[in-house]
């Protein structure tokens, strides 16, 4: 992680990850139908399955800049590959930041040229840094497991403090394993690990232009390729999904204003789809926010979000609990 200028504060604001060996990547996306140009440029790379960069600023989104944009965007991945040595089509590109306003290109090549002569293995949390925005702390978590008598690493580092309600929000997350994974099966791995972490938070409700979860698997430790269906596999995605989860907390934790981390928590719905549906009614409710900020314990609140949320539910068998308080049983108070 280096500072190269897009940031007027002179804080670090452009990262440069790099596989030390082949790898295959998945990814996803915003589903914001206005997307920026490096997520243009990294779903078209996607199709190819290969990873062997990925190059992230802050400070600018290079979102909504017409053909410049995405021309920058795309030879912000030439460069890359050029001062690496490989494919373009292998070098993923990630921008956050201010909406509308072009790349500053040479103060952008500068720091590709810095960044790759400071690559090393000790300096993650240079770049976790380097791609925050109104974010207060770098986000960073990792896990390790046995794999056919090898340990098997998953680490990820994430930005994200505004903007956020991802269905694929303005965050990025940037997660390595050194697991053998073909990008097939990656790919659903990581779309499943997603749909359970980073698309459950929300601070504002706002879906961004910028949003990209991106994965890459080497295989450098050795350990046997992982094959859908096996013990080992469902290992890997469990320690996936506790990596995204740890990362997607500390977005929530960290959202703009947040004083306090709150989870809800469904049971008894009818299916999981009408639980995710209860659970962001009340999770996105403006009442329900300034309930958990003023501390008062007004669970109508509660009671009205879940009633407009789409779900189907017996309002009289509804139970409820704030921490391990019960307010409500059988659809009234306590």
């Amino acid at each position: 992680g280096v500072a190269c200028g897009l940031k007027r504060t002179g804080q670090p604001d452009l990262a440069l990850v790099v596989s030390d060996a082949p790898a295959t990547v998945a990814a996803t996306f915003t589903t914001n139908r206005v997307r920026a140009a490096p997520v243009q440029v990294s779903r078209r790379n996607l199709r190819g399955g290969k990873f062997s960069a990925i190059v992230l600023n802050s400070g600018n989104a290079n979102a909504c800049t017409g053909r410049q944009g995405l021309a920058d965007a795309e030879e912000l991945a030439c460069e890359v590959a050029r001062a690496l040595t490989v494919p373009p089509g292998q070098v993923f590109v990630a921008s956050t930041g201010v909406i509308g306003r072009p790349l500053d290109m040479d103060a952008v090549r500068k720091g590709i040229a810095q960044a790759v002569a400071r690559l090393d293995a000790s300096r993650g949390n240079e770049a976790a840094q380097a791609i925050l925005t109104t974010d207060t702390t770098p986000k960073e978590a990792a896990i390790t497991f046995p794999v056919g008598g090898q340990r098997v690493t998953i680490g990820g580092m994430a930005k994200g403090a505004g903007m956020i309600a991802p269905r694929m929000a303005t965050m990025l997350a940037v997660l390595a394993t050194d697991a053998s994974v073909v990008a097939g099966p990656l790919q659903m791995a990581l779309r499943l690990a997603v749909d359970a972490s980073f698309n459950c938070i929300t601070v504002d409700g706002d879906t961004s232009t910028n949003d990209m979860v991106l994965c890459f698997a080497n295989g450098a430790s050795g350990a046997p390729a992982l094959r859908p269906g096996t013990a080992a596999f469902k290992t890997f995605q469990v320690g996936l999904e506790l990596v995204c989860l740890s990362l997607a907390k500390m977005i929530a934790r960290d959202g703009e204003g947040a004083t306090k981390l709150v989870e809800v928590r469904i049971a008894g719905a009818r299916t999981p789809r009408e639980a995710r549906l209860a659970a962001e009614a009340v999770a996105n409710s403006p009442l329900v926010k300034t309930m958990f900020f003023g501390e008062d314990i007004n669970w109508g609140r509660v009671m009205a979000a879940l009633g407009r949320s789409g779900a189907r539910f017996d309002p009289g068998g509804v139970d409820l609990w704030i921490d391990e308080l019960p307010v409500v049983r059988r659809g009234g108070g306590l």
